[in-house]
């Protein structure tokens, strides 16, 4: 199923992240305080984006910037919660960049789902180097979606003051 150990340990760490980064949207958007959900979220996604940089590569991909993007914006999530306790700015802050790794997790895994299941890889062959329309419109209807979750979440998350 997997080409190597390594490629299936860097998927499960994506996908337990996908699925945790589900349950931190779920958070934000009911109030809800962070609870251990949130740092399988917090755990998982730093070692989706540590474990991808240690793929071989001979340049620098589109796949390290995502990681680079989503390591740099889990440092302001990480002291929003847990020196900050979401005081002030931090609050959104926190809902922002929580929400902002959970979609690039989304957008890589709809891309992945592009390049390697048969019937999508068959309705866009070409993506994601030529963003065909299947491709561009379930990553645009993503990118719309997450718009409004950030929205959403920016507006009820109060740093889980509701119990």
């Amino acid at each position: 199923m997997f080409a190597t150990p390594f490629t299936s340990i860097h998927t499960i760490l994506s996908l337990i992240a996908i699925v945790a980064g589900i349950g931190v949207m779920a958070m934000l958007l009911n109030n809800r305080k962070p609870d251990i959900g949130t740092v399988a979220f917090l755990i998982a996604a730093i070692a989706t984006s540590v474990t991808g940089f240690l793929f071989p590569f001979t340049k620098f991909l589109p796949s390290h910037g995502v990681g680079v993007i989503c390591l740099v914006l889990l440092v302001p999530a990480l002291l929003a919660q847990y020196v900050y306790n979401f005081a002030g700015a931090w609050r959104w802050i926190y809902v922002i960049s929580m929400a902002i790794n959970v979609y690039f997790l989304l957008f890589v895994l709809i891309t992945q789902m592009f390049l390697k299941v048969p019937a999508l890889h068959a309705l866009a062959p070409n993506a994601p180097d030529n963003p065909e329309p299947p491709f561009a419109i379930a990553q645009g209807l993503l990118l719309v979606i997450f718009i409004w979750l950030i929205w959403k979440a920016a507006k009820n998350f109060r740093g889980g003051a509701a119990a």
